[in-house]
């Protein structure tokens, strides 16, 4: 995938990443600027208001690349908690770095930014309460 100019960016060039996690989705793209994180309209600190970790990890592929202050990333998170929508705008960011330049790829991947975690929700069995979870067992 390229870098794109759209009129909306006004020329700005633009980095697309997609991030997945659990239920959530999130549509990263990176535009210079000075390092703001907006999730779906609202800055990153209220979005996130809850946990300020939520905030450092969805920010963590551009810290280990010293490049926090010179993007801002723009978010549409949709579906899932706060906890999976964190750390799909962070693989979604680690995705949109690889686009900004090949060579970033080595870093990010070495501290597991672009590693999609596949755990996800086990379904419920028949018979069973949860997925796990069986009713109590009596003798008589």
């Amino acid at each position: 995938m390229q870098a794109t100019q759209t009129p909306a960016t006004n020329g700005r060039v633009m980095y697309w990443g997609t991030g997945r996690r659990k239920a959530s989705v999130a549509r990263v793209r990176l535009v210079p600027g000075n390092g703001q994180l907006v999730v779906n309209g609202k800055a990153g600190d209220l979005y996130f208001q809850f946990n300020a970790s939520y905030l450092a990890a969805a920010k963590a592929p551009l810290e280990t690349l010293g490049l926090e202050n010179e993007y801002d990333i723009l978010v549409n998170a949709h579906g899932g908690g706060l906890t999976g929508q964190a750390d799909s705008i962070r693989l979604g960011v680690a995705r949109a770095l690889c686009q900004l330049e090949p060579e970033n790829r080595l870093h990010l991947k070495k501290e597991g930014y672009l590693t999609r975690d596949p755990r996800a929700k086990e379904r419920k069995k028949y018979g069973l309460h949860k997925a796990r979870k069986a009713p109590q067992f009596s003798k008589r």
